[in-house]
């Protein structure tokens, strides 16, 4: 029953993310000055596109409080209590609530671009507390639990990884902070730019994706190499794949003068790749599934999965 709670929060942690680019892409970030009401103590100053799109956002943050103290309540009146679930849970409440916070800063700030990209890579780390949180709540974890490590060089390797993805995220928020959408929209006070040239940051920002790609590909032939098990090489797998549709979409933007559908997919790339890197990690180690979520092989009783 929990794993729905958990599965509700993952869920909800992608739609903020993507409803915030959406803001900033349509020219709505500056459409409610104020907060948390958008203007002079309403709800609305208008229903114009803008200050509807922007609440909307808000309402949706809203929302995304309620699914997670929900979550974290079923953790805490989980027949079986585990403490792993109840510190995820309540880590998803503290980094709403923060980004909730800091998006008011972006907007008593007029989208100062630092705090927005600082609330885009939190946003992301939000979608990673809730991947582990949902995945965790499907298998058996803690004292006296199984833990089987799959290979102990890979895990080394998928701890490692992170780095340049880190890095990858920070230069990719850094090329949308210099780059043409502010977030704001005509007739409303131009937002500042990072103090960098949107040209030379989308360049860095390629050279780490390059480095990426090129670590996740040589990854993949190792592991297919090695003979490692079918979780692993469908993990890196789909790293692979995501990396080069991500790549693909973000040179075409870039080509294109970054149209803000493109820049859209793009964020929703970004996101299916944090949840790719974090599965990744995830799936180093096998784990017994929690009663009730067991699947089945064909023509067979219902067996412990080692996925």
């Amino acid at each position: 029953m929990f794993r729905w709670f958990a599965l509700a929060s993952f869920i909800s942690m992608i739609v903020i993310v993507l409803s915030g680019a959406a803001v900033r892409l349509t020219g709505s970030g500056l459409g409610c000055p104020d907060w948390p009401t958008c203007f002079k103590g309403r709800i609305s100053g208008s229903w114009s596109i803008h200050p509807l799109i922007e609440y909307t956002n808000r309402v949706v943050t809203v929302t995304l409080i309620f699914v997670t103290v929900a979550t974290l309540l079923a953790a805490i009146l989980r027949e079986v209590r585990r403490r792993d679930l109840i510190i995820l849970s309540g880590m998803l409440i503290g980094g709403v609530v923060a980004d909730a916070i800091l998006g008011a800063f972006v907007v008593y700030s007029k989208l100062n671009p630092w705090l927005v990209s600082l609330h885009m890579l939190l946003s992301l780390s939000m979608v990673v507390i809730s991947a582990v949180l949902y995945h965790r709540s499907k298998y058996v974890y803690g004292p006296g639990a199984r833990r089987d490590v799959r290979d102990r060089h890979f895990l080394l390797i998928a701890r490692l990884l992170w780095i340049p993805f880190v890095v990858l995220l920070i230069t990719g928020t850094m090329t949308t902070g210099s780059g043409p959408h502010a977030g704001s929209s005509q007739g409303q006070l131009v937002a500042r730019r990072l103090p960098f040239a949107f040209s030379s940051a989308a360049w860095v920002h390629s050279l780490a994706a390059v480095l990426f790609i090129g670590l996740i590909t040589g990854l993949l032939f190792a592991i297919w190499t090695k003979d490692a098990p079918s979780a692993l090489r469908l993990g890196v797998r789909r790293l692979v794949i995501i990396s080069l549709v991500q790549a693909a979409i973000g040179v075409t933007q870039y080509l294109t003068h970054v149209p803000p559908l493109l820049v859209e997919l793009h964020v929703a790339g970004a996101v299916s790749l944090t949840i790719g890197v974090t599965q990744f990690h995830l799936k180093q180690s096998a784990h017994d599934r929690e009663p009730g979520t067991r699947r089945l092989e064909r023509g067979a009783e219902p067996i412990n999965a080692l996925t």
